[in-house]
């Protein structure tokens, strides 16, 4: 993986690479409203990426159905790929799930994957992922 530094874009670069509803989430860590994401309901198997910079985040074994509205994974492909961060917006304790490359916004973890390997719910925004789905095995 790379240092990110090719990802370290000022704001006018952001705003030319992403849409306004992407770069709301990504730059600006806006959530999109449950259960209208686009991956929601994506059930393929996979690879999940950031959609600023194609950083790997997710594979689509770790994905689960939270009904959080939201689609919901248990752990990152790496422990290296996320950044986790303290967020304390709106009067709530929360981990904040950033990309380790480019530093965008991607949702939160919570430790209310309750069954899962881990005990982690990373709550991620549809719009801060994009879904390369695995070739069709000959």
């Amino acid at each position: 993986m790379s240092d990110g530094y090719e990802f370290r874009l000022g704001d006018n670069e952001w705003r030319e690479r992403l849409s306004p509803e992407e770069y709301a989430i990504l730059r600006e860590a806006a959530t999109e409203r449950p259960g209208t994401g686009e991956l929601l309901d994506e059930w393929g198997d996979g690879l999940y990426r950031c959609r600023a910079c194609g950083n790997e985040l997710f594979r689509s074994g770790t994905k689960f159905e939270s009904h959080c509205g939201w689609p919901s994974f248990y752990e990152s492909v790496r422990p290296d790929a996320v950044e986790l961060l303290e967020d304390t917006t709106l009067g709530m304790q929360r981990t904040e799930v950033r990309c380790a490359r480019c530093g965008s916004h991607l949702g939160h973890v919570f430790p209310d994957g309750f069954g899962t390997p881990t005990g982690d719910r990373y709550c991620m925004n549809s719009l801060a992922l994009s879904f390369d789905e695995d070739p069709p095995e000959k």
